[in-house]
């Protein structure tokens, strides 16, 4: 039988450390149990002597050493607790071990080259319970029933948190015939007589609605649960109505409670045994999806075009909780479809962006659970360490590396500013991990490259920076690219874009990994070699182009912009779009054909380096940083060979400028680049920024990073608008959502910053000459300054009408 892993747990069972792993199968969920396992770890052989003589912990010395060259032992125990005893005793007597915090279920599949699925075959238990199976691994792709869970709950105020009204429910899942199956239920407080429709159920008192809810998950039992901050609201709150009413939150598919706890960097964790919670908003942001907001509504409407179904109710949070508590007392049916409708939302958003797919995808390739936050240090760790074990290695603890110096971020060049025609990008295609693959960069290949020098074996080395040598043959990371890369071209061709995008992601990482001192293999060698060698890469990359006859006025990290008209060579100022990309096809030729030549002459190496003309800009913008004549770093704007406006770095896509100002720069580029007029444009912009038609495009949108009490000195406009709005809060007798952080909507007045839910108050008037000063002149100088025009200039005469 074939499984894909949902969960996996260890724990001490009668003296015995004990694995579990819950796989959804064709079949039906299944459970694994291993008894008798044994937690490891690893010492020096010369300090094994000075180990406790614990019961049940036994010792081997073993064919392996670590990066410094010393022999090792391993150490066994039969129960994780003691495993946690000799961690402690070693700390106390200075005896260092190694990989004493690798999770003994991690290390039971990575040791076994599992990852996402396996096959499995034994005999099977009563309630699909496997005993020590015999395991390997497996590619099968499951088909998984999925369930948005959603809770609508009171405002909560000083005195008492919130109240529990409803619990949504809309699950998915294919039945045997391969056909889409859907299922809608919302259990809510209200009266049993009532007249609702067949999806909706009212119960008495929150302890029925919970017993039912807890009846329900079990009957459909979904395989993932899915929902919008789902951890830190939803199962947060409900974890704490199901204690405080004494009843257990039976969600698990064992009969154990739903657990939450705190990890690093204060994320919350749910244990739920045989099922899987995945956020939305926590698997977004690992597929590298990025939004001004990540609230469900901004999303939804970002990617469907639809959003949350609270009509007449789009101002502050609590106009929206009193609505929500107006209709539960008014109208629970509407209730019960705005629930039941966000429920649906954080389904379709799943489905559009095929999320789950790529989750299970980045399952087979990392060993990750679909639930897992980040990870990219853990996935390289789990592709690498059975690798390392069997070439004669053990991994070295966090921080045994060399960090004597700091490696460099990757290039970006000084850039020359101007209003351009004709700019190329060329860029380097997955710079990083290319540099890896030609040079042969790795945590092992560093160690076998560093004794081969030694021993005069310079022939089997690659020089790195800072006295690194790579070993030519001695190496796993180069050939895991390899490997990724060839997945990739395959995924590509099969348009799987799920396989894709984790590729893309993972082989990105790698770099990251190396050069964090959060990674066990972290050494500032192995990050400086790649780094430097991307700086030599990009630099020289643009001296090649210049003694083509072109001028390169920019280049950062993996690209360089080359302008056709600005460099010795003489280009027709009319020059067609196709003989610019002709160019720019000569330019990919010419220069690919010299790393290749280069590297091969000079390090005796195949390149594996790839640079791609990406794309033509008709018109190109590179400002000056504000206030200044230099050229700025990130930010640039352009018009596409196929009249799409790009900007990067400026304004008009930055969440802490306003609509106005990032309206205002997008239809002024694209008048300029068009070469269209723009003067009237800009004076009627002014003229209804005055008459007040541009008011709700005047909001700032700022964090609030610490508690409002830690601000006392320099207080910036989001706090003196956050503590305003702390006094309307308390009068409503509400709970302040800045009090601890957060999002704030304010807009500047003449009296000074103010939240948005405290514009009712008649007594404040909105500063418009600041939003001319501050969010228009800014967008509009910054183009104008190189058309010898100021926006001061510009409007003086329209300003007299206003004084």
């Amino acid at each position: 039988m074939h499984g894909f892993i949902l969960s996996q747990q260890w724990k001490d069972i009668q003296g015995q450390l004990v694995l579990s792993f819950w796989l959804s199968t064709d079949h039906g969920p299944q459970y694994l149990q291993f008894p008798q396992q044994e937690s490891v770890c690893f010492c020096a052989q010369n300090q094994s002597d000075r180990l406790p003589a614990l019961c049940g912990m036994r010792t081997e010395a073993l064919p392996l050493k670590h990066f410094n060259g010393e022999p090792i032992t391993a150490i066994y125990c039969k129960t994780y607790q003691l495993h946690v005893e000799l961690r402690r005793y070693c700390e106390q007597q200075a005896i260092t071990l190694w990989k004493s915090d690798i999770r003994p279920t991690h290390r039971f599949l990575m040791e076994r080259f599992i990852h996402g699925s396996l096959e499995f075959k034994g005999t099977e238990n009563p309630s699909h319970t496997w005993i020590k199976p015999q395991i390997q691994p497996s590619q099968y792709q499951p088909n998984l029933k999925v369930v948005s869970v959603d809770i609508e709950t009171s405002m909560p105020t000083k005195e008492q948190k919130e109240k529990l009204y409803s619990i949504g429910f809309v699950s998915q899942w294919l039945d045997g015939k391969g056909q889409k199956r859907t299922e809608k239920r919302v259990y809510m407080l209200g009266h049993k007589e009532d007249v609702t429709p067949g999806w909706l159920i009212l119960f008495k008192n929150v302890r029925e609605l919970l017993v039912a809810a807890n009846s329900y998950i079990q009957t459909l039992d979904p395989d993932v649960i899915i929902g919008w901050n789902v951890i830190n609201f939803d199962f947060t709150v409900l974890q704490r109505v199901y204690k405080e009413h004494g009843i257990p939150f039976h969600w698990c598919r064992d009969t154990t409670e739903v657990n939450i706890r705190q990890g690093q960097n204060n994320l919350n964790f749910v244990d739920i045994p045989g099922r899987v919670i995945v956020d939305g908003i926590d698997a977004l942001r690992n597929a590298t999806y990025s939004f001004e907001s990540f609230s469900l509504e901004f999303v939804s409407q970002a990617l469907l075009g639809t959003g949350k179904k609270l009509e007449g109710h789009k101002g502050a949070m609590s106009d929206r909780g009193k609505a929500i508590s107006d209709l539960f007392e008014q109208d629970k049916i509407a209730l019960a479809k705005y629930n039941a409708n966000d429920c649906q939302l954080v389904l379709d958003i799943f489905e559009h962006t095929q999320i789950l797919q790529y989750l299970i995808q980045r399952s087979f390739l990392t060993g990750h659970l679909l639930d897992r936050v980040g990870g990219s240090v853990a996935a390289f760790e789990y592709l690498y360490l059975p690798k390392l074990h069997r070439a004669g290695y053990i991994a070295p603890n966090i921080g045994e590396g060399l960090g004597e110096f700091k490696a460099p971020g990757g290039f970006v060049m000084d850039s020359k500013p101007g209003l351009y025609n004709d700019v190329l990008v060329l860029d380097f295609k997955s710079l990083y991990p290319s540099i890896i693959q030609t040079f042969k960069i790795d945590p092992m290949g560093l160690i076998e490259g560093l004794n081969a020098q030694q021993n005069n074996q310079q022939e089997q080395t690659i020089s790195g920076f800072h006295d690194a040598y790579f070993h030519r043959q001695q190496h796993f990371l180069p050939d895991i690219i390899s490997q990724l890369w060839a997945e990739r071209d395959e995924a590509k061709k099969q348009k799987n874009a799920a396989t894709s995008q984790a590729i893309k992601i993972i082989m990105n990482s790698f770099y990251g990994v190396l050069g964090s001192n959060g990674c066990r293999f972290f050494d500032a060698r192995l990050a400086s070699s790649i780094t430097e060698r991307g700086h030599e890469i990009i630099q020289r990359s643009g001296q090649w182009i210049e003694q083509q006859g072109f001028q390169v006025i920019y280049g950062d990290t993996d690209s360089v912009f080359v302008s056709l008209h600005t460099g010795n060579k003489k280009i027709d100022a009319n020059l067609s779009m196709k003989s610019a990309q002709n160019i720019g096809r000569e330019l990919q030729t010419g220069l690919n054909q010299y790393w290749h030549t280069q590297l091969r002459h000079e390090h005796n190496i195949t390149s594996q380096l790839e640079i791609e003309f990406e794309s033509h800009y008709q018109k190109f913008l590179m400002p000056t940083i504000r206030g200044s004549e230099l050229g700025s770093k990130k930010r640039y704007a352009g018009l596409t060979q196929h009249d799409q406006l790009i900007f990067k770095g400026l304004e008009a896509v930055r969440s802490d400028w306003t609509s106005l100002a990032k309206e205002v720069q997008t239809e002024l580029y694209s008048r300029i680049f068009h070469n269209q007029s723009y003067k009237h444009y800009l004076l009627a912009i002014i003229e209804e920024l005055h008459s007040g038609k541009r008011d709700q495009q005047l909001i700032y949108k700022k964090r609030i990073r610490k508690p409002l009490n830690t601000y006392v000195k320099n207080i910036p406009p989001q706090i003196q608008a956050a503590k305003l709005a702390s006094a309307l809060y308390s009068r409503a007798n509400l709970h302040n959502p800045y009090e601890n952080g957060g999002w704030i909507e304010y807009i500047i007045t003449k009296q000074g910053p103010v939240a948005i839910e405290c514009l009712q108050d008649s007594t404040f008037t909105i500063d418009y000459e600041h939003y001319i000063e501050k969010q228009i002149a800014p967008v509009v100088d910054s183009i104008l300054y190189f058309m010898g025009e100021r926006f001061s200039d510009l409007i003086n005469p329209q300003r007299d009408i206003f004084s």
